[in-house]
């Protein structure tokens, strides 16, 4: 039984630090270690780097979408597909969190992140009107959904580090 529905989930402190760290160039750069509980101590490689800030980069941007897809859709359309970009955005958060901090628990935000992107992507194909809308949707899943869910696929089914070995 879930006591708290809302375990596993980032506070708005958290993103914040978050954030900052993926975007701080001391840090970024390897200034520091990833350190603390599930974590290794070695310094992120440049792919790591990237890898984090893109996902973490992507999550930020999707939070002031989700005040644009509850102002410009109806209610019931607004609602459907608010909450999955906010699944998207927390799922992209904590994934490009834990590659920042090489936190091997990694794994489960990950392939949420990639199976909410890569659904989001068909839906939005799907649901278009052949007008302008329908370009808009390609571009979006060429652009961004579909290969953000690659990305967190090929997180998803990386093997965990060996610490010590």
């Amino acid at each position: 039984m879930i006591t708290n529905p809302t375990a596993g989930f980032m506070t708005p402190e958290e993103i914040f630090d978050v954030a900052f760290i993926a975007f701080d160039s001391a840090i970024a750069k390897g200034g520091r270690t990833a350190r603390g509980t599930g974590r290794s101590s070695v310094p992120l490689r440049r792919a790591q780097r990237l890898q984090g800030r893109v996902l973490v980069g992507a999550g930020l941007v999707l939070l002031p979408w989700l005040g644009y897809l509850a102002g410009a859709l109806p209610a019931g359309g607004a609602t459907a597909w608010v909450g999955l970009d906010a699944l998207e955005a927390a799922a992209l958060l904590t994934a490009g969190s834990r590659v920042l901090r090489a936190d091997d628990r990694l794994r489960a935000p990950a392939a949420a992140a990639a199976m909410l992107l890569a659904a989001d992507a068909c839906v939005d194909l799907v649901t278009s009107a052949d007008g302008p809308e329908l370009p808009v949707a390609i571009a979006m899943a060429v652009i961004a959904e579909l290969p953000l869910a690659v990305l967190c696929a090929a997180l998803a089914v990386r093997p965990p580090r060996r610490h010590g070995r």
